[in-house]
Order: structure tokens, then sequence, then C-alpha cells
């Protein structure tokens, strides 16, 4: 199946998304910060990233804006992935060039699996 890069500071919240898209057959690989997560994507690039937008050393939105800047990740979905108010996320999801977003914490563990893999069909 796919290769998602969850780029998320809280394991917790990292780990709930492994647990649930591995389930699925997916592969998941974690980074916990904005330039780890930039390293990892440039060296096991991946179908689709998962970011929060609330890191610790950059936030999601500068980390979008290095993705959308390397041409081998360019075409890559990026998904915000964010506790922030709806149209705030919306707002900022689209300024950054990402795909869309999906609103934490994960309501339906069915639903946030088809959510993602919606974005892995577009």
């Amino acid at each position: 199946m796919a290769t998602l890069l969850i780029v998320e500071d809280i394991a917790d919240n990292a780990e709930l998304v492994r647990r649930i898209m591995s389930a699925r057959g997916h592969e998941v690989l974690h980074a916990s910060d904005a330039e780890s997560g930039l390293r990892l994507a440039l060296s096991q690039p991946p179908d689709l990233i998962l970011l929060d937008l609330g890191l610790p050393d950059h936030d999601g939105l500068t980390l979008a804006g290095w993705l959308r800047a390397e041409p081998g990740l360019s075409q890559v979905p990026i998904i915000a992935y964010t506790a922030w108010p709806p149209e705030t996320a919306r707002q900022m999801a689209e300024t950054y060039g990402c795909n869309g977003y999906i609103a934490k914490p994960i309501g339906s563990v069915k639903r946030f699996a088809e959510e993602i893999e919606s974005f892995l069909k577009s």
C-alpha cells in the first residue's frame, strides 16, 4: 500500500495514526519536528504527508512551503492535521499549498482512515 509520513511532536497522536493506518496496510514513518520531517521526506519520499501545524522547531506551514519547493515532493499530498478552528485551518492549509486538513482529535477511526485514503486516490 502507501507510505505515509506523519510530522507530529506529540508521540501519542503519532502512535494513534500509525496504528490506524498500519492496520489498513500502510507504512507509516514519523518525524517529531519540521527539520527531521524534511530530511525524512527527502530520504524516503512518502505518498502522503500528514502535517501537524504546531511543531516545536518551525511551524507546520513553514515545513509545507519547504516541501512544496522540493521538486521530488511538490506533488505529494500534504494534509494539515490540526486542532485549529476549522475555518482557520482551511484558510491556512490553502495558503500554504496543503491539499486539505483533518481536525484533531480523531473522532472516528474509520472516517479518519477513509479521509486519508481519499487524499491518496485524488
